[in-house]
């Protein structure tokens, strides 16, 4: 596929506190803890080292009969990174039966505690034979009535199945990632939780909140900016419309585990993550990873279960118009749409270590299948022999001296990247191995918005926007003059073939008289590409050249073509900075606002485009824009009518709507584009959820 290129000159520009750079293109230190030794007469002596380079492996031993085998000794394994020896450091047994086959030896005079999930320094006694679950309640994909069930199970867990080995936590995600219930045995403790987090739940809080104590953000649907939702302060826009935060709460999680060396295993209570154009896949590949490296295994449970799907869909929906209840188009599009709900589980557990409990109602066997899994396992510690800390994936293999026994481990990590020891030349492979990376990072929050207008009959304008929260970038004083500065590498590929059709790449300075609005703002990158009709994958790699963070966003884009279809309609960009002057073939007379978060009292912009409206003998496009709340209209724009084109070479009728500043208040939206061709007696319609933050 031939390159179009783009002329135009890169510029810098601040618009109401964002940086925007617009360019038109063509094609460590180790820690050691050291675990006390078990307090009980006869139990073996242990000891962990945890270090920041220190390889974990599970493996887990069977016989011929599928049994456990709890024999073996550390001679027994021989531990291969990428086909060469390691020299195993610590080994040890976790045999969570010892507390079924021996009680008294196990018992306790009070339960046993255990702050790893709410301590800075986690502080823990001997978890020896213990086997860490933690129940994480996802309440943002849950339905309220789903939601108590996933409660109400857990506690029956706690109360029929949880065993003398099982050490339980408590955890949720609704408008930010809280902690219920740290690590413990006590019963009481954890029913007291659950029973906290089911009246939080009820009233719309999620959780309870450990670390800030901060009202929650969900219990009132006006003010949707909660400031404990993320960790980048201004980052939290980008929260509102996708899943990214939910992923990042499974890292969060994973990460506050990483301390203790045993495996652990969450079981994650979920309604289906639905993923949309906003989210990131490279947020899902940073959660697995997280939770790999950290020795945690995801068990997701949809709570939804057995579900019936009617062809002319449930009681809590309208009923359909036209014929695809009767064609089949209606079932088969229910269908996808749970099936992607649910791969995003499947695959948090498939590639943890987990499984997934998918289409079924038995969800006490859910728990079951946890303590079963995670009875009797070995844990194999090693220092890597490959020291280049080139993020490269690492193979794991484990042989063991014994003949037909199986095993089960875990079959590589990602090693960690070292930023200061590059060189330029270091420094620009990383960034393109970091775009051909199937696990890109994200520790620099980056959002990328895209939308497509029509240059010709077959090109078409799809303009990128690459956001990065100020605050993420660090701004430093240096002979009186801030300066930073942002790699950015952007690359179009076939979706098919995944052949590159279109690359960017730049480094773009962040001058002193940007650094005050930025760190407040956003920095907005904007690019270009010209493309014909088809289905792309757009990622972009960002890197902030202080610290050296990457972050990187992948997403979809279709390009459609528009030929068969009547009306004729681009993309709806939504914007609240207008005033920028075009620049062609870029047609946009203002700056997309990527995350659809908009300030209350500045008025909103509406731009969109609408080619070869129907002629007899003139053209006649009327269009108008509602805002919905819940199921009620709270505005309606003055219906619109463009009677000649308005670009006569795109053949294009431009329309660009504005909402008065009174009209947009604090609250969630759905805005409604509607377009008449008069002429040809032909409807469009588009519509785009969209939030207003209150001060």
């Amino acid at each position: 596929m031939e390159n179009d290129f783009i002329s135009g000159m890169r510029g810098l520009r601040l618009v109401a506190g964002a940086l925007v750079i617009s360019l038109l293109l063509g094609p460590g230190a180790a820690w050691t803890q050291q675990v006390p030794e078990a307090a009980a007469a006869g139990e073996p002596l242990y000891t962990f080292k945890a270090e920041s380079d220190l390889v974990l492996v599970n493996v887990i031993v069977r016989d011929k009969q599928g049994g456990s085998v709890r024999d073996m000794k550390a001679g027994d394994f021989t531990v291969l990174e990428d086909g060469k020896p390691q020299s195993l450091v610590s080994f040890d047994l976790e045999n969570s039966d010892a507390f079924a086959a021996a009680p008294a030896q196990h018992a306790e005079a009070q339960p046993l505690s255990a702050k790893v999930l709410t301590a800075a320094k986690p502080d823990f006694p001997s978890l020896h034979d213990r086997r860490l679950l933690v129940l994480f309640f996802d309440f943002v994909s849950m339905e309220p009535v789903d939601a108590q069930r996933a409660v109400e199970l857990a506690q029956e867990f706690v109360d029929k199945q949880m065993a003398p080995a099982d050490m339980v936590a408590v955890a949720s995600y609704a408008a930010a990632y809280r902690v219920a219930q740290d690590f413990t045995t006590d019963r009481a403790a954890l029913k007291a939780a659950l029973k906290k987090l089911s009246a939080a739940q009820s009233q719309g809080q999620g959780g309870v909140d450990t670390t800030s104590g901060a009202a929650d953000a969900a219990s009132n649907p006006d003010n949707i900016m909660d400031p404990t939702a993320d960790y980048v302060p201004d980052n939290v826009d980008f929260n509102i419309f996708s899943t990214d935060m939910e992923l990042r709460a499974v890292r969060s999680l994973a990460q506050a585990l990483a301390g203790v060396p045993q495996r652990k295993e969450v079981l994650y209570f979920s309604g289906g993550l639905q993923k949309n154009g906003i989210d990131n896949q490279a947020e899902l590949n940073r959660a697995i990873n997280a939770a790999v490296r950290s020795n945690v295994a995801l068990y997701a449970v949809d709570i939804r279960g057995l579900q019936t799907l009617i062809p002319g869909g449930d009681a809590t929906k309208a009923s359909q118009k036209g014929t695809s209840a009767f064609s089949g188009a209606a079932v088969t599009a229910t269908v996808d749409k749970k099936l992607a709900s649910e791969e995003t589980l499947f695959t948090l557990s498939h590639d943890t270590g987990g499984k997934a409990f998918l289409d079924s109602n038995d969800f006490a066997g859910a728990f079951a299948a946890v303590q079963n899994e995670n009875s009797v396992y070995y844990v194999l510690g090693y220092h890597s022999r490959n020291r280049a800390q080139d993020g490269a994936y690492r193979r794991i293999a484990v042989r063991v001296n014994r003949p037909g026994v199986k095993l089960d481990y875990r079959p590589g990590y990602y090693a960690p990247r070292d930023w200061s020891h590059l060189d330029s030349a270091g420094r620009k492979t990383q960034m393109q191995e970091e775009m051909a990376s199937n696990l890109p990072d994200t520790d620099l929050p980056v959002h990328l918005g895209t939308a497509f207008f029509r240059v010709s009959d077959d090109r078409y304008f799809v303009a990128a926007s690459v956001v990065v929260p100020g605050s993420a970038i660090p701004f430093t004083s240096a002979a009186d003059k801030d300066k930073a500065s942002l790699d950015v590498l952007g690359i179009v590929s076939d979706q098919k073939t995944g052949k590159p059709v279109q690359t960017v790449q730049e480094t773009v300075p962040v001058a002193a008289q940007a650094a005050q609005q930025a760190k407040h703002g956003n920095v907005q990158y904007e690019a270009g590409f010209l493309l014909p009709p088809g289905v792309y994958v757009c990622k972009f790699v960002v890197r902030e050249n202080r610290t050296g963070k990457l972050g990187s966003f992948i997403r979809e884009v279709r390009v459609p073509d528009l030929k068969k279809e009547s009306p004729k309609m681009s993309s709806v960009v939504l914007s609240q900075q207008p005033g920028v002057t075009p620049r062609p073939p870029n047609p946009l007379p203002l700056t997309p606002n990527v995350a659809r978060v908009f300030a209350a009292g500045q008025p909103l912009y509406i731009y969109y485009e609408v080619y070869e409206p129907a002629a007899k003998p003139a053209i006649k496009v009327m269009s108008s824009v509602e805002l919905f709340r819940g199921n009620k209209k709270v505005y309606e724009a003055p219906l619109a009518t463009v009677k000649e084109l308005t670009d006569a070479k795109r053949k294009a009728a431009v329309f660009q709507i504005e909402v008065p500043a009174k009209e947009v208040r604090p609250g969630r939206y759905m805005c409604q584009v509607n377009v008449i061709d008069d002429t040809g007696n032909t409807f469009k319609y588009a519509r785009i959820p969209l939030a207003v933050a209150g001060d």
